[in-house]
């Protein structure tokens, strides 16, 4: 069985990086430029900083010292400006940077070599995190992350959204950017036709009638991509319907036996069913993909729409005047329960065999400050896996809304639903099955237990 989960876990992995990378290619159009200085704290980023060949004093580390960054949809304004105020904390420290679009593909030799670079950021074309835990390329992080603090004295664990993805009881990486999968909707638009923004289940129904009396489709989704309604409404509902225990999630990658036909997803599913049944989906949303949905929501042909944070810079060049995003990570919790969250993020890790591996630890715990954070949403119009305070800053709405929830004690994160490909497959052409009305909630289950059973062996 731990045999199974190990390959299960490094096939499903993948999937969940295309994800991240479809972020990251989409997600940071609008790149804004570094500003011209800040005060980011100690330059050695707390404990485990103050060696790599100094001695810990004014002088800080010194020796050479390598980072891999993916530049994609983000950019590379902010690693330009971290690194660049690193090195003023270290002006003895030779820094290199190794960047770049096809970055992965090109220092995927020197890894095979055992010649990596000190520190990794791990998205884009040619990324597999779960490849590298498995050829043993990351250093263990376990007991590192478990005590390391940044500049400001804060426990990077303590202001993360996300945790570390666990492998089997271990840490090799650390998530840097955080999205989420919601519900979006045209807040402006709202307004002006007098229809409430729903905060759960019941809200929703009610305003999604009021929507198709008006003659709109309450909810279009990208049915050529089911993923896109499996994160931003099924996997949600399932939380929910478990009473905001996420662990179900968990269960459900691991393909526990009986998982996928329990309680809880099948309450799930039975409220999948009542929108589908009360003729809130549009019809042909089964047969659009991603970029016609988007513009069918764009177009006020349809209210609401499942997607990930990227949207609203992935529609910048064709979002009509006056059009204002707004975002809700759930709609499917009962009314007085916690909203639900269902992640996706790109990681950062330090290589097994880094040269100076005490500058890539003081690095890593450099860049996990809340003003930075501030950075990153700036100039990347995403969000940092750290819990900061962006209302002041200039960041996009949608962005200032998402992290006003995360950084809330009325939401749960819940892990992504991580699993192989061929679950996947089931999952996803199971759910458009369900709102096509072939099968039953009953039948989705038969189906992902047989897909998860012949995982199993």
């Amino acid at each position: 069985m731990n045999t199974w989960k190990n390959k299960s876990l490094l096939v499903a992995l993948i999937l969940a990086l295309t994800f991240s990378m479809l972020a990251a290619c989409s997600g940071a159009n609008n790149e804004k430029p570094a500003p011209s200085s800040t005060n980011q704290g100690s330059g050695n980023g707390g404990n485990g900083g103050n060696s790599g060949g100094g001695d810990g004093g004014s002088e800080g580390l010194t020796g050479e010292f390598e980072v891999q960054y993916f530049v994609g949809g983000y950019g590379d304004t902010w690693w330009k400006h971290v690194i660049g105020e690193f090195q003023k904390q270290n002006p003895n420290l030779k820094i290199k940077q190794t960047a770049g679009s096809q970055i992965n593909d090109q220092m995927r030799p020197r890894w095979i070599q055992g010649n990596p670079p000190d520190f990794v950021y791990i998205d884009g074309a040619g990324s597999n995190e779960a490849q590298m835990v498995t050829d043993a390329q990351l250093m263990d992080l376990t007991e590192f992350l478990k005590g390391a603090t940044n500049g400001d004295g804060e426990k990077l664990l303590d202001i993360a959204i996300a945790q570390p993805t666990d492998y089997n009881g271990k840490n090799f990486t650390m998530p840097l950017v955080f999205g989420s999968w919601g519900t979006f909707y045209d807040k402006a638009w709202f307004k002006q036709q007098g229809w409430e923004t729903p905060t759960d289940f019941e809200s929703f129904m009610a305003v999604s009638q009021k929507i198709k009396a008006s003659g709109v489709s309450p909810y279009i989704h990208t049915g050529v991509y089911p993923y896109y309604i499996n994160g931003g409404l099924v996997n949600s509902a399932i939380v929910s319907a478990n009473g905001g225990d996420a662990s179900i999630i968990s269960r459900m990658a691991s393909l526990e036996e009986g998982i996928f036909k329990s309680e809880p997803v099948m309450k799930a599913l039975d409220r999948i069913v009542q929108i589908r049944d009360a003729g809130l989906i549009d019809p042909g949303a089964i047969a659009l993909n991603h970029t016609d949905s988007q513009m069918s929501f764009l177009q006020h042909k349809a209210a609401f729409i499942p997607n990930g944070l990227w949207l609203e810079n992935e529609m910048s060049k064709d979002v009509p005047d006056g059009f204002e995003f707004d975002f809700i990570p759930s709609v499917m919790q009962d009314k007085g329960e916690k909203f639900v969250a269902i992640p996706y993020t790109a990681s950062v890790a330090i290589a097994e065999k880094a040269k100076n591996p005490e500058a890539a630890k003081a690095f890593l715990q450099f860049i996990f400050t809340k003003q930075f954070a501030v950075d990153w949403a700036e100039m990347t119009g995403a969000i940092m896996n750290v819990k900061a305070d962006l209302e002041n800053s200039t960041a996009g709405p949608v962005v200032k809304t998402a992290m006003n929830y995360f950084n809330s004690d009325n939401l749960v994160v819940a892990p992504a639903l991580i699993v192989n490909a061929d679950v996947e497959t089931a999952l996803q052409d199971s759910i458009i099955a369900l709102l096509d009305k072939r099968i039953t909630p009953a039948e989705w289950g038969e189906r992902l237990e047989k897909a998860a059973a012949a995982a199993r062996q």
